[in-house]
C-alpha cells in the first residue's frame, strides 16, 4: 500500500485542466503516481470524467493477428521473440493470407472495431512487404473492420503504401522514455522509434503508440514516455503492462499491482486527455479482479490472445463490458446498439487461431 502523507492534489481540479487542453505539472503526475491506495476511486472517477468526455460510455475493441512470429534480430529485454530471448514461444515466418483472413473472420464475429496484423522482425523486406499489402487488400474487401499494421520501423514510403490499400493507422511503441532505453535495447535508439511515428504522420495516418510499464522504470520515465507521446500528438496509446516471460532478461521484474496498473491509467487519461488509450498485454496478469476498473480511465481493449502469450475469455471481456453499462464501439467509431454478447459465437477458452499454414 501507498503510504505517502503528502497534500494530494484535487483529482477533480486535474480533470478540469485536462478537459481545457491544460498539461498538468510534472509534480502533480508523480502525485498521481505516489497517490495512497485511499484515493485511488476519487481518481478514477475524476479520470472517467474525462474519458465520458470524449468517449462516452463506449468502449473499442481490437483483435490481434500475430502473423509473423519470433525470428526477430532485435534485443528487446522484455520480448520473447527477440534474439536474446531462450522462450519456448512459436516461430514462423508470415502466415498466408488464408490464416490471416481467418484471424479478422474471428475479429469481425467478435465485433471489434480493429483489426491489427503485427509481424515480428525489425523491418519488413520487400517481399513480406508485398504479401503484408496483399493481405489487407483482402481483409479490406472482407469485412468492415479498421486495419492497423505493426511492422517494426516505416519510413514514409512505407506507411503511404499501406495507406493506399486501406490501413488506417500504423503502430509502432516508444515503450518506454528516452532515458530508460538503452536499458532495455540496444539495437535500435529511442529516436528510431520515433522517426517511424512521425514517418506514419507524414503519410496521413493515424499514429499509434504506446509503451510497456514494469520494466524497472522510475515514476519520472512513466510519465515522460507519456509526454512523448503527447508531443508526437499520437492518438491512440496501447498501454502495455509487463509479463515477465521466463527465458526472457526480464523474467524476474517485478514491482506492479492492480492499484499501480489503475493510477498509471488515471495519470495517462490526464496527460491524453482526448486519445485513445487501450488497455493492452498483461491486462488479465496484473489487473486481475479489478479489471473492470481501468474501462474507467481507459476506452479501449484487446479481445482475445496477445502476440505470444494468451488473454482472458472473449465471454469474460464482453460480460465485463455489458455489466459496467457500457456499450461497444463500431469501427466508425459509433456506439452499437446491442447487447455486447448477441450474436457472439465461440466465447469460450482455446480462441487462438492454430498456425497451420505460412506464405
Amino acid at each position: 500500500m501507498n503510504d505517502s502523507t503528502s497534500p494530494l492534489p484535487d483529482w477533480n481540479a486535474l480533470a478540469d485542466r485536462a478537459l481545457a487542453g491544460e498539461l498538468i505539472t510534472r509534480d502533480e503526475a508523480r502525485a498521481v503516481l505516489a497517490a495512497p491506495d485511499s484515493a485511488l476511486l476519487e481518481q478514477l472517477a475524476a479520470a472517467y470524467r474525462v474519458r465520458r468526455h470524449f468517449y462516452g460510455n463506449r468502449v473499442r475493441l481490437h483483435f490481434l493477428c500475430n502473423a509473423q512470429s519470433g525470428l526477430c534480430p532485435e534485443d528487446c529485454n522484455y520480448c520473447s521473440q527477440s534474439k536474446i530471448s531462450a522462450a519456448e514461444i512459436e516461430k514462423y515466418p508470415l502466415l498466408a493470407r488464408e490464416k490471416i483472413l481467418a484471424a479478422a473472420d474471428r475479429a469481425a464475429e467478435l465485433k471489434a472495431g480493429t483489426f491489427c496484423m503485427v509481424i515480428s522482425g525489425r523491418s519488413p523486406g520487400e517481399r513480406v512487404f508485398g504479401k503484408v499489402l496483399d493481405a489487407v487488400r483482402a481483409v479490406r474487401e472482407k469485412h468492415d473492420l479498421k486495419v492497423c499494421a505493426c511492422l517494426g520501423l516505416l519510413t514514409e514510403d512505407q506507411a503511404l503504401r499501406l495507406k493506399e490499400v486501406g490501413v488506417t493507422q500504423v503502430n509502432h511503441n516508444l515503450n518506454t522514455s528516452e532515458r530508460h532505453t538503452p536499458n532495455i535495447v540496444s539495437t535500435h535508439t529511442f529516436g528510431d522509434r520515433v522517426a517511424t511515428v512521425e514517418a506514419v504522420k507524414a503519410a496521413g495516418l493515424k499514429t499509434c503508440s504506446g509503451g510497456i510499464v514494469g520494466m524497472n522504470e522510475t515514476d519520472d520515465d512513466v510519465i515522460d514516455l507519456a509526454l512523448s507521446l503527447r508531443e508526437l500528438e499520437v492518438r491512440s496509446v496501447p498501454v502495455n503492462f509487463l509479463i515477465p516471460i521466463p527465458g526472457t532478461p526480464m523474467a524476474a521484474a517485478s514491482g506492479l499491482d492492480p492499484r499501480r496498473c489503475l493510477r498509471i491509467l488515471c495519470l495517462y487519461r490526464f496527460l491524453l486527455p482526448s486519445q485513445e488509450i487501450r488497455i493492452s498485454g498483461g491486462r488479465e496478469v496484473h489487473l486481475r479482479s479489478m479489471q473492470v476498473m481501468g474501462l474507467y480511465a481507459a476506452n479501449s481493449i484487446f479481445i482475445g490472445d496477445y502476440l505470444t502469450t494468451p488473454g482472458q475469455a472473449a465471454r469474460a471481456d464482453l460480460e465485463m463490458i455489458r455489466d459496467m453499462g457500457f456499450v461497444l464501439e463500431s469501427p466508425d467509431g459509433e456506439a452499437l446498439d446491442e447487447d455486447p454478447l448477441d450474436g457472439v459465437p465461440g466465447l469460450f477458452r482455446g480462441e487462438a487461431l492454430p498456425v497451420l499454414a505460412t506464405a
